[in-house]
């Protein structure tokens, strides 16, 4: 059976295995060329460019490090070069090229004018060892950051060092830790429900605490009343994530901040959604005593690739005092008389003498809080306000047009908030989660968030985010449709997608587990293992 996308297209499929498309005598499909390793693209017996031989340098005290035979690199012109990470990069998938609808992820579009920002001089090349009366500049971004973080949340105060949410996640646990270390009390039990974020019963086990579970109700929520059966004097905390990981607000959030603080324990959000709240809802007057904002999250920058990330910790009154070191203070002695400094170990005596501890070496990330910052200004509290409306219409748009062919298990559950959650089990006997998934990858799509919650079987959660047009919302939506109908009908070459990418359906288990991340042979040779072995070609 041969494939058709969404749009119609039927391109002609090669043998079982071999992929798709307009085949070449060279082995490729049209304009996606098939790369090889810059190994076996180049011989180290050549070199790209004509170069003296070198004379043996006379470094005195270096020559036991001299090499003995020259380095097994592949020699390449710049031409060559040029061009293997050229062909590299179309095979990527950008966030300049279309959506990243992954759920929980927040992977929207970073506006330029936050590059050309963390660009400028004295922000992109600042040093963390300069004398700090050297980056007052980079201090007042730092502090000013701060404090629109802490006016957006309702909270008394702000840890910006964090690197990210799960950082942030634990530096929120140290600050209870540390708030209960000072009323002598050794609680060791925190709460997590089942529609919270995967990291936080791993960060609450990290920090030595006991997890235990709490359930959820069929409308996708908390119960609450399952969680104030479990309140107890061990109890230190509760970790809950809202908006949730179903895509659904937590309106008993107060009821349940207060009956934790009235059994001795501090409520820790997980801030991560916090993008479709931002500017209408304030986590401090719900009861929350400390939660971490993913800045690369909600205040843009998609963070693919394991970076750049700030996580910075918002604090109740109860917990400020225990905030990490070290953190950003106006002084009394600069121009205007008021200067800023860095309150570190050596001059935490000035107030702060209870703070745990340090989360990172040096504050944090600037490239992150000037984008962060940027993004701010540019958008003001109503443009902030203006996003997470924005952002929960686009979700709704989502659901509402695929819960006809896609079950929505939570539909019924009053309006989504970020992210739309459907399920896998209308689809044909056979068909799966998976299956969508990937057929969306030659849709010309990034997959969404697939198999999470899992309170959800064959979860799919679908993040549009605010930055996506209608007009693309419906493409997807379009494509999202026909892949549903397809496996509805049971249309066998599902099961084999993606057919238009660079490689097709790998063994993800396989791959997973015995990952080959280290090229192994001879320059200018093939290298092996090859990826057939993953179930790939």
């Amino acid at each position: 059976m041969n494939a058709v996308n969404a749009s119609g297209w039927r391109p002609s499929m090669g043998e079982a295995g071999e992929g798709a498309g307009f085949k070449t005598a060279s082995g490729d499909y049209g304009l996606m060329l098939e790369e090889a390793l810059s190994f076996e693209l180049g011989s180290s017996e050549k070199c790209g460019v004509d170069l003296d031989k070198p004379s043996r340098p006379a470094a005195a005290g270096l020559s036991k490090f001299l090499r003995k035979s020259a380095p097994a690199l592949p020699g390449l012109t710049e031409p060559e070069t040029v061009r293997h990470y050229t062909r590299l990069s179309r095979q990527n998938y950008a966030i300049d090229l279309g959506p990243f609808p992954l759920g929980s992820c927040t992977m929207k579009h970073n506006p330029r004018l936050n590059e050309k920002m963390a660009r400028l001089p004295g922000f992109a090349d600042v040093h963390p060892l300069q004398p700090q009366k050297t980056v007052e500049g980079a201090l007042e971004v730092i502090e000013q950051l701060a404090d629109w973080l802490i006016t957006l949340t309702g909270m008394a105060s702000v840890a910006m060092s964090p690197k990210a949410g799960a950082h942030g996640e634990l530096c929120g646990l140290l600050c209870i830790r540390a708030a209960l270390d000072a009323r002598g009390e050794k609680r060791d039990v925190v709460l997590v429900p089942e529609s919270a974020h995967g990291t936080n019963p791993a960060t609450a086990a990290f920090a030595g605490f006991k997890v235990q579970s709490i359930p959820a109700t069929p409308e996708g929520r908390v119960d609450v009343e399952a969680l104030k059966a479990k309140l107890g004097p061990n109890v230190a905390g509760v970790m809950i994530t809202n908006p949730n990981t179903c895509g659904l607000f937590e309106p008993e959030m107060k009821a349940i901040g207060d009956a934790v603080h009235a059994a001795g324990g501090y409520v820790y959000c997980d801030g991560a959604n916090f993008n479709a709240i931002v500017g209408k809802v304030r986590p401090g007057d719900l009861g929350v005593d400390a939660m971490h904002i993913n800045l690369h999250k909600t205040f843009s920058t998609p963070h693919g690739g394991g970076g750049p990330g700030a996580g910075p910790v918002v604090l109740s009154e109860a917990l400020a005092p225990f905030a990490p070191l070290p953190f950003v203070s106006r002084g009394e002695d600069g121009p205007n008389g008021r200067r800023l400094h860095l309150v570190e170990e050596e001059n935490a005596g000035e107030g702060h003498e209870q703070a745990f501890g340090r989360m990172v070496a040096f504050h944090g990330q600037m490239g992150m809080f000037t984008r962060a910052l940027t993004y701010i200004l540019s958008h003001g509290a109503d443009g902030l306000r203006q996003v997470a409306e924005d952002a929960v219409l686009n979700a709704n748009y989502v659901l509402r047009s695929c819960e006809d062919l896609l079950p929505a298990p939570f539909a019924k559950s009053g309006p989504c908030m970020h992210e739309a959650l459907f399920s896998d089990a209308g689809l044909a006997e056979g068909f799966s989660t998976l299956d969508i998934a990937k057929g969306l990858i030659d849709e010309g799509f990034h997959p969404m968030t697939v198999y999470f919650p899992l309170v959800v079987k064959g979860a799919m959660l679908v993040e549009p985010t605010e930055t996506e047009s209608k007009a693309g919302l419906d493409r997807f939506i379009g494509s999202l449709r026909s892949l549903a109908q397809r496996a509805k009908d049971g249309d066998g070459s599902l099961h084999s997608a993606p057919h238009f990418a660079p490689r097709r359906r790998l063994d993800e288990t396989l791959a997973a587990r015995k990952p080959v991340l280290v090229w192994q042979g001879t320059p200018g040779e093939p290298a092996t293992p090859s990826l057939s072995e993953f179930g790939g070609s």
